[in-house]
C-alpha cells in the first residue's frame, strides 16, 4: 500500500475531495440501500480507477480538473462497483476484499438489485449533467465487459482458447475498463480525440499486463487473497497454460486438456498441471509478454513533459507487474 500512496501523492486534494462526492452520487430514499451502499463505500478497494481519472486528467491539463473528471471518476466507479457486485452472484462468491459480499450478508436478488441501481445512478449522472461524450466512453467499456466474459465462458466449455482468443477476452474483460478510465480523464478535460485515443491505448495496454500478472498469481507459491490452483478449478485457459498446451506433445496435450476439464477438483492433478506449465516454460513467457505490453504503455508516457502526475503514471505502471496481490 506504501506503493499506492505515492501514487496517490499529486492527487489526494482530488481523491479526498472525489470520495466525497461519490459517496453523496449514491443516495437513495430506501434506507436499505443506503445501508448497502454505506458498507461498499467503507470497504473500497485501493481506487486505482479514479486515480487513473485524475493522473491523466492533470498530466493533459496543465494539473487543473473540473467537474466533469470529478463525475467521469464517480461513473467509472459506480459502474465499477455494480460490475463487482453482479460477478459476486455470477460466481457464487462469498469474499470480496476480504469482507463478505453483499450477496453473502443481503442474498442474491438484493444484490442483483443493488448492481442494478448502481449501474443506473451511472447512467443518469453522466445523462443528468449532459456528458454524452463521458457517457459513450463507459458503455462502449460496459458492453465489451459483458462479451468478454461471455466469449470466456463460450471457450471455456471445449478448451480451445488460442492466444490470439486469449488476449481478445483480456482485452475485453479488464483491459477495457482502464482504458476506459484513462480515456474518460482526458476527455473530462476536453483534450484531442487523437489525445483521448492515445490515453485508451495506453490504459489497455496497462489493462492486459495487469490481468497477465494476475494469471502468473495463479501459478504462485505465496498466499495472495486466493488460493494457487483456482484458475485451473475454474477451467479458465490463462496465457502460461496455453503456451504449455502450445509447445505439449500430442500425449502431453490430451493429458493437459483431461486434467483441466475432468480432474480440475483433484489438488494433486492440479499440482501437477502447474508443475507441467513450469517446466514447459509457461511462467516465463506470461512475464516476457506481460514486460512486453508494460514498456509499451511506458513508452506512450515518454512523449509528455516531465510532471508529478506523468511520474505518478509511471509507478502505477510498474506496480501493475511488480505488484505482490
Amino acid at each position: 500500500m506504501k506503493v499506492v500512496a505515492t501514487i496517490r501523492l499529486p492527487i489526494e486534494k482530488e481523491m479526498e475531495m472525489f470520495e466525497k462526492k461519490f459517496s453523496s452520487s449514491m443516495s437513495s430514499k430506501v434506507s436499505l440501500l443506503n445501508r448497502i451502499t454505506h458498507y461498499v463505500v467503507n470497504r473500497k478497494g485501493k481506487q486505482m480507477r479514479p486515480m487513473f481519472v485524475f493522473l491523466i486528467a492533470k498530466m493533459n491539463n496543465n494539473g487543473v480538473v473540473n467537474e466533469r473528471t470529478y463525475r467521469g471518476a464517480s461513473v467509472i466507479e459506480l459502474i465499477h462497483t455494480a460490475t463487482l457486485v453482479h460477478d459476486d452472484v455470477v460466481d457464487d462468491s462469498s469474499r470480496r476484499r476480504g469482507f463478505f459480499s453483499i450477496n453473502a450478508l443481503w442474498k442474491n436478488k438484493i444484490a442483483v438489485l443493488v448492481g442494478d441501481y448502481l449501474l443506473s445512478k451511472g447512467l443518469l449522472l453522466s445523462i443528468d449533467n449532459g456528458d454524452f461524450d463521458l457517457l459513450k466512453i463507459i458503455s462502449v467499456a460496459v458492453r465489451e465487459m459483458s462479451e468478454g466474459e461471455l466469449l470466456q465462458i463460450e471457450k471455456a466449455r471445449n478448451l480451445d482458447i488460442t492466444e490470439a482468443i486469449y488476449f481478445e477476452i483480456i482485452r475485453q474483460k479488464t483491459a477495457t475498463l482502464i482504458a476506459a478510465c484513462c480515456a474518460m480523464g482526458a476527455k473530462s478535460v476536453n483534450a484531442s480525440e487523437d489525445e483521448v485515443e492515445r490515453m485508451r491505448h495506453f490504459g489497455e495496454l496497462i489493462g492486459i499486463a495487469f490481468q497477465i500478472k494476475d494469471d502468473l498469481f495463479d501459478f504462485g507459491e505465496e498466499a495472495i487473497g486466493k488460493p494457487t490452483g483456482i484458475d485451473i478449478k475454474e477451467q479458465k485457459m490463462t496465457l502460461p497454460l496455453i503456451y504449455a498446451v502450445n509447445n505439449a506433445s500430442s500425449k502431453e496435450k490430451k493429458w493437459l486438456i483431461n486434467s483441466v476439464k475432468n480432474k480440475n477438483f483433484d489438488k494433486k492433478r492440479v499440482k501437477e498441471v502447474i508443475q507441467f506449465v513450469k517446466e514447459k516454460g509457461g511462467l516465463e513467457y506470461a512475464v516476457s509478454q506481460m514486460i512486453t505490453y508494460q514498456q509499451k504503455a511506458l513508452k506512450i508516457l515518454e512523449g509528455y513533459p516531465t510532471s508529478q502526475f506523468k511520474e505518478s503514471l509511471v509507478t502505477m505502471v510498474n506496480y501493475v507487474i511488480e505488484r505482490k496481490k
